[in-house]
């Protein structure tokens, strides 16, 4: 691989954004063109920006290298961020619902994009066993600190799911995980080959309203959004039966909610 030159990167990146957020879509546009030519690897993202700036298909997913990157950078401050500032809340949401519906207790579980921990925690009375995966090395060990898994692995999660041949799971969690990922087939195919037949599966996901008409998008803060029609016809394709699509607010952004879904389904006998 090339050594990147950091300092023509930083000022094509710094171009576009000062490009983009002066509303000159065509030449940001250009100067992220800019930033993928120095670094394909993509460690800021560019491709996503363009994709969220409406020009040209959205990837099937964020480049690893920025969703490594990201999170890397974040991981110290991740739970202030999120959960103070931007009133995360979807462990809890996901806890209430597997409780309301009696589901569990669970013997083995896959916190998939486990991050520092915040799913895993809240579920760690309702499992024996929890398995958590994130691609960021710093977020991993962050969640080792707190002694709440019996197993870590920094890991991109569809590589880890086609690779792994540990004991199937009964329960699997993608909290976080949809909006770094355009195109769902390598996800639920692979979490359904990690399963046991009647495993729940439960993931949270943005919205991107039925009105688009496309599967999904990368909406205007670089995360992907996605329609209800594509998560059902992707689930039921890849054998699971939808338990249940909850509407809720993912999070804040810029004061604003973030519409979105939390889905259980089980996977098919």
């Amino acid at each position: 691989m090339k050594k990147i030159d950091e300092e023509a990167l930083a000022e094509a990146y710094n171009r576009a954004l000062g490009l983009e957020k002066a509303g000159d879509v065509e030449a940001a546009v250009a100067a992220y063109q800019e930033v993928l030519a120095i670094d394909p690897e993509d460690h800021g993202g560019a491709a996503v920006r363009i994709a969220a700036l409406g020009r040209g298909e959205a990837p099937p997913k964020a480049p690893d290298a920025y969703v490594e990157t990201l999170f890397d950078q974040h991981a110290e401050s991740f739970e202030d961020i999120l959960v103070e500032q931007l009133g995360y809340a979807v462990p809890v949401l996901v806890r209430q619902r597997l409780q309301e519906l009696n589901l569990g207790p669970f013997k083995r579980m896959l916190d998939l994009g486990c991050g520092t921990g915040l799913t895993g925690g809240t579920l760690r009375d309702m499992v024996d066993d929890i398995t958590g995966i994130d691609i960021s090395e710093n977020m991993v060990e962050i969640a080792h600190e707190k002694d709440l898994y019996e197993t870590l692995y920094v890991a991109e999660v569809e590589d880890f799911l086609e690779d792994n041949d540990d004991e199937p799971f009964d329960l699997i969690t993608a909290t976080d995980v949809l909006p770094y990922l355009g195109a769902l087939e390598p996800l639920f195919f692979g979490a359904a080959e990690n399963m046991v037949p009647g495993g729940i599966f439960i993931f949270s996901s943005e919205t991107l309203p039925a009105s688009d008409g496309r599967s999904y998008i990368v909406g205007p803060h670089q995360r992907f959004l996605h329609s209800e029609a594509y998560i059902r016809t992707r689930l039921a394709e890849t054998g699971f039966d939808l338990v249940e699509i909850t509407e809720i607010n993912v999070r804040m952004q810029d004061g604003q909610p973030s519409p979105g879904h939390l889905v259980i389904a089980r996977l098919r006998g």
